[in-house]
């Protein structure tokens, strides 16, 4: 499939959601005032899974769980971290299919009334959530690429004894509230260790936020990568983060390669 029709495609899929999961009729309302939920604020991610790959960088060749071809086998076995140094590509690792995963710490605010700015201090990178429609102009590639946004206003339905469907007895059911797809997309790395991604590369992002019974505060990020150059099959992975009181853990720091 093109990156043309990739593109419409993952965006359609942001405006179905969108045109599907409304809120009651009335005023048009920027996003920010719109917002049913408020993701602003700093968040850490605890490493809770795949801390193989995520706390280190994995061996050269090793990129189990990810459903690559033959043809990411081949970047992968000639990754080279000091090639990627003496060409200044150091934030590889850290393009928007694979930035959420990175150890570290995000800060979420409003840019302005319809752009929610995502940092992370990792990598001292940052992504923008754009709600509407898209820009008139060509959109330039970029290691964030363009990412569309809407606000769902889905709630789980409830199953057997009033529990939500897919969810654990006990557990604080999430509402997903915000969706994103990112196109326009340089080629970069899912993994450190030189798990390609290339332009053609679409990535779907589902926002859960929920509160534990103690008030501690998390969301978790579902996001789907799809790529036909390198992958076989999309790369499915969730990630959780959790609220602290203020900026004082922020960290800013360059990307590294290695």
């Amino acid at each position: 499939m093109s990156a043309p029709s990739l593109a419409v495609l993952a965006c359609s899929v942001i405006v179905s959601a969108h045109v599907l999961a409304q809120p009651p009729a009335g005023p048009a309302a920027s996003a920010r005032a719109a917002a049913p939920v408020d993701f602003t604020g700093y968040w850490v991610s605890p490493i809770m899974e795949d801390w193989r790959w995520r706390m280190v960088t994995p061996l050269k060749g090793d990129a189990a769980s990810i459903p690559v071809n033959a043809a990411a086998r081949a970047v992968i076995d000639a990754w080279d971290p000091a090639k990627d140094e003496a060409a200044g590509d150091e934030c590889m690792a850290y393009g928007a299919p694979a930035l959420l995963r990175v150890p570290g710490r995000l800060r979420i605010r409003w840019r302005d009334a319809d752009t929610l700015e995502i940092a992370a201090d990792a990598g001292e990178q940052t992504r923008l959530l754009r709600f509407g429609p898209p820009p008139t102009d060509a959109i330039e590639p970029s290691r964030q690429g363009y990412s569309r946004a809407g606000w769902s206003f889905l709630t789980a339905r409830p199953g057997p004894g009033g529990v939500p469907l897919g969810m654990a007895p006990g557990r604080p059911a999430p509402s997903r509230t915000l969706e994103a797809a990112t196109t326009h997309l340089l080629p970069g790395y899912l993994r450190k260790n030189g798990i390609p991604y290339g332009s053609e590369t679409t990535v779907m992002e589902y926002f859960d936020r929920f509160s534990e019974p103690d008030g501690t505060e998390w969301f978790t990020v579902t996001t789907i990568v799809t790529d036909p150059v390198y992958l076989g099959a999309p790369f499915v992975t969730t990630t959780d983060y959790r609220k602290e009181p203020d900026g004082a853990k922020w960290n800013p720091r360059p990307c590294t390669a290695r």
